[in-house]
Formats: C-alpha cells, sequence, structure tokens
C-alpha cells in the first residue's frame, strides 16, 4: 500500500512539473495604427527565446532585384551576394549593425560577409538605386511572420516565461516608418483572447520597372 502510494505521489509530481514545463502560445494580432488594417508578413521575433547557431546564407542578385528582399539570421552568421545577372552590381550598406561595399563585381564575391551584430541591415546597389533589401541579425529565433490577417501564434518558452508575466518582442516589417529598427514592445501575457499590438507603416511605394537607355543595353550584351 505504501508503495502504491509513493508512486502515485511520484507520477503526480512528474505531472505537475511538466505542466509547468510546457510551452505557452499567445494569438498575436498585429495592425497598422494609421489605417487599422492588418499587417502581413510582419517579423515577430521573443526576446532572450530560443537561439540558433550561426548559418551560411546568400542574397542572389537576379534581375536587377535581391532574392530574399529580406533574410533573418542568427548572430556571426555569414552572407555571400552572388551576382546573376549580365550586369555588374555595387552591393553596399552604411547600416551601424553591419557597414560594408563590394564594389562592381560579377559572378561571386571573393569572400562572403560577416554579420557579428544585432539588428538591422538595410542594403542597396549603387548602380541601380531601385534595388533593395533587408538583413535581420538576431540573438533569437525568430517565432515567424504574420498571416495575412496579421495574425501570428507566438510560443512562449518556459525558459522566458517567468514569474513576472511579462515578455518583450521585436517587430519589423519593411515598411515600418523607421525601418532600420525593430519596434519593441513589453507587455503581459494575456490570460485569455489575443495580444492586438499596432505599428505604424509608411504607403505602400510606387513600382517603377523601367530602365533607362544605359541599363537597357547593359541588358542587350
Amino acid at each position: 500500500m505504501i508503495y502504491k502510494l509513493t508512486v502515485a505521489l511520484l507520477l503526480v509530481l512528474v505531472g505537475a512539473l511538466c505542466h509547468a514545463a510546457e510551452t505557452n502560445t499567445i494569438p498575436l494580432e498585429l495592425t497598422d495604427s494609421l489605417s487599422g488594417e492588418p499587417v502581413a508578413d510582419a517579423v515577430v521575433i521573443l526576446e532572450d527565446g530560443p537561439s540558433e547557431p550561426p548559418v551560411e546564407a546568400e542574397i542572389v542578385q537576379k534581375n536587377r532585384n535581391f532574392y530574399p528582399h529580406t533574410l533573418i539570421i542568427p548572430k556571426h552568421s555569414r552572407v555571400d551576394f552572388p551576382n546573376q545577372d549580365n550586369t555588374q552590381h555595387h552591393v553596399y550598406s552604411f547600416s551601424p549593425a553591419k557597414a560594408f561595399n563590394i564594389e562592381l563585381y560579377a559572378g561571386r564575391p571573393t569572400e562572403p560577409v560577416v554579420f557579428n551584430k544585432t539588428g538591422v541591415v538595410e542594403i542597396g546597389c549603387n548602380i541601380h538605386d531601385h534595388m533593395q533589401a533587408f538583413i535581420l541579425i538576431t540573438d533569437s529565433a525568430p517565432s515567424g511572420r504574420t498571416d495575412e490577417q496579421g495574425r501570428l501564434t507566438v510560443e512562449i518558452p518556459p525558459s522566458v516565461d517567468d514569474d513576472s508575466g511579462k515578455i518583450e518582442l521585436l517587430v519589423w516589417h519593411p515598411r515600418l516608418t523607421d525601418n532600420t529598427r525593430m519596434a519593441r514592445f513589453t507587455i503581459e501575457q494575456p490570460s485569455s483572447g489575443s495580444l492586438e499590438l499596432s505599428v505604424e507603416l509608411s504607403p505602400e511605394p510606387a513600382s517603377d520597372d523601367r530602365l533607362d537607355g544605359l541599363q537597357e543595353r547593359f541588358r542587350e550584351l
């Protein structure tokens, strides 16, 4: 009888510990503070969340555009910038998180660029002003991106879910009025329902795919 009681108590204790160690989830809804419309494709990062090791990544130049437009990497990752166009590109950034300059080149640069500091790096081409891309360098793995309704389920692991009930979320979108940094929110976890956040977005940029005469001549070579 004592043995059975001890086993039962142990099972209850283990169950309680497992429950305490379960990952919490918070439904997030993100809207534009000016229009009230949902914000799709926003990157959400849980501060002090699980980390990831550095990676090797690429941002390709093709058809006078960068692919991907937004790259998310852990700190200390290396990024290559292969040029698949038949024109040369001059890739650069003046961002505080990583300033670099790869002068006119075709093919693949000699060395990848190493990103050792967290933050937002805006990348451009000194030859084609419309070309733009962003690299987000993070300490924590991203929770994901919001869907077309501006929704995302954020997982809160036990290591972040402390007694204060507060968490910090970083949110970034290329149309943030200040897209050189991530918007930071210190919030209390809701006991029920969704967490509603808003950011201010700039208007959609006008697209212009026209080439000037010199660029057209280069493409015909």
